[in-house]
């Protein structure tokens, strides 16, 4: 695209010159003399510090909102706040894709990534292809792609949206972080139907959100400030009336667990066993319609973005509900709920919880199963998130029956300090831990010390396949120290016998 084009409502100091972009760009090592380079001011970096490289490495045309030392042949456009501007030439640069697709977006403090997955899995297994772009990555076709942030930037959701209709993908559903909303990533996205799970207080401090009411402020602007066709709400949560109050009643449909007069009704959640997991089924009532639905997936919640999704697929794609419920028998999300049989007996369960409200939930479901001991191992990033610590600590200690504390992201702090606000949890309670810093070896142990009967729970990482430790980024991934462990006592008995 011509520069001119690109830029036809921003302003500059100087002539523009007739010059080809075929990237824009925020990361100075990947501008190129027909780059675009935007620069962003970030929590840890400010992008207008990297112009001078950016330039060096052959790029002229810059975005900035702070005066640039560039040479004379830089044309640089000025404007108020970049990130918004980026937002809004990444959709033109990649032609409005989104103008063309049906694009379902989530945003909600818990249950995004669910939700998301199991829409997606929903609308493939009933030949309506749809991508998925969030905290798992971005998935469509044949194709599998890490993502940095649960949203990612302006230029790769543009990007992936023009890649994914070059592809025949018309459908994709997108998880929209609060700091996505805050930071204008999502800006120009045309939304099919908007969904909201729950609000709870999270991500407030340092690096994220100011407080409750910036942080409510940026999930309510997914419905407020972007143009869509449907509304899909978790009515049972207090903020879900804010939210319906400035909506169109037929554009509105609300799903319940309380109230029988929604759209969408949960009836009768009840836990269910089954071969290699555990799971949970209810009904779902739809006017005079009750499907029931059988979930390889934890609890409530789960029955809740059971829900939503379902909703989505009736509403939106026409799939009948019964052919959709019994799509979910098949159900999957990668860090989500897992549960894992071990050979003793006992269950694992992986799951993302790393917060008081989303760890109680998760215990006080596996609770339902009744299991003859209880086990939550579990950590707290570092760097931030001092607020949950001491809450997690509190939640093991009231809902679990021990306790295992190690790492989870230190980053660059002492594990054993973070270690130690979480176990501050623990005081005046009669529950049990100990402490292993390091996380493998914790994992190890608890595994080793796991029962018939018994559940263990690995909280915090989920579908995390790494360890920030350090200034590093190290590979760890939970399924496969289990999957290695299961191997190893399944073939203990041989190796005891070969060796007798």
């Amino acid at each position: 695209m011509k520069l001119s084009s690109l830029t036809f409502d921003l302003s500059a100091h100087q002539p523009i010159p007739t010059l080809e972009i075929t990237n824009l760009t925020e990361n100075s090592k990947l501008a190129s003399s027909s780059s675009l380079f935007v620069c962003i001011a970030g929590a840890v970096a400010d992008g207008h510090s990297y112009a001078r490289a950016a330039y060096e490495n052959g790029c002229r045309a810059f975005v900035a909102q702070k005066k640039l030392d560039l040479p004379i042949d830089a044309t640089v456009f000025y404007v108020e706040d970049t990130r918004r501007t980026l937002a809004t030439l990444a959709c033109r640069f990649y032609g409005h894709p989104t103008k063309r697709m049906r694009v379902i977006g989530i945003t909600g403090t818990k249950g995004k990534t669910t939700t998301a997955r199991l829409i997606a899995q929903i609308l493939n297994r009933s030949s309506i292809p749809c991508g998925y772009i969030g905290t798992n990555g971005i998935l469509y076709g044949n194709k599998r792609m890490d993502t940095k942030n649960t949203t990612p930037d302006a230029v790769t959701l543009q990007r992936t949206f023009s890649e994914m209709l070059r592809d025949g993908i018309q459908t994709a559903v997108l998880e929209v972080s609060s700091q996505a909303l805050k930071q204008f990533r999502a800006d120009g996205i045309e939304f099919d139907t908007v969904l909201f799970t729950n609000l709870f207080p999270d991500h407030i401090g340092d690096g994220e959100h100011r407080d409750m009411e910036e942080y409510k402020s940026c999930k309510k602007r997914l419905f407020t400030e972007f143009p869509f066709r449907r509304f899909i709400s978790w009515a049972d949560d207090p903020f879900a009336a804010e939210l319906n109050k400035g909506i169109e009643k037929d554009k509105c449909f609300l799903c319940s667990a309380l109230d029988e007069r929604a759209d969408f009704y949960i009836q009768s959640i009840r836990p269910e066993r089954f071969e290699n997991g555990l799971g949970v089924s209810f009904d779902l009532c739809r006017n005079e319609t009750r499907s029931p639905v059988s979930l390889p997936l934890l609890g409530k919640i789960n029955a809740q973005n059971a829900a939503l999704a379902l909703a989505v697929a009736t509403e939106r794609f026409a799939i009948d509900l019964s052919v959709a419920s019994e799509s979910l028998k098949q159900a999957a999300v990668t860090g989500r709920s897992e549960t894992i049989l071990l050979p003793s007996g006992a269950f694992v369960c992986l799951d993302y919880a790393h917060n008081g409200a989303s760890l109680q939930q998760l215990l006080t479901s596996l609770a339902e199963y009744h299991p003859s001991r209880l086990t939550v191992l579990f950590g707290s990033v570092g760097e931030r998130t001092q607020m949950r610590r001491a809450e997690m600590g509190r939640v093991a200690a009231l809902y679990a029956d021990r306790a295992i504390l190690t790492s989870d992201n230190p980053g660059k702090e002492d594990p054993e300090a973070i270690i130690a606000d979480i176990a501050v949890g623990f005081s005046g309670t009669d529950t049990p831990f100990v402490s292993i810093p390091d996380r493998k070896e914790a994992i190890r142990y608890a595994l080793e010390h796991t029962a018939h009967g018994e559940i263990l729970v690995l909280a915090g990482k989920g579908h995390e396949a790494y360890q920030l430790i350090g200034t590093q980024k190290l590979p760890f991934s939970e399924r496969e120290i289990v999957e290695a462990f299961i191997t190893a006592q399944k073939e203990k008995p041989q190796n005891t016998l070969l060796k007798t």
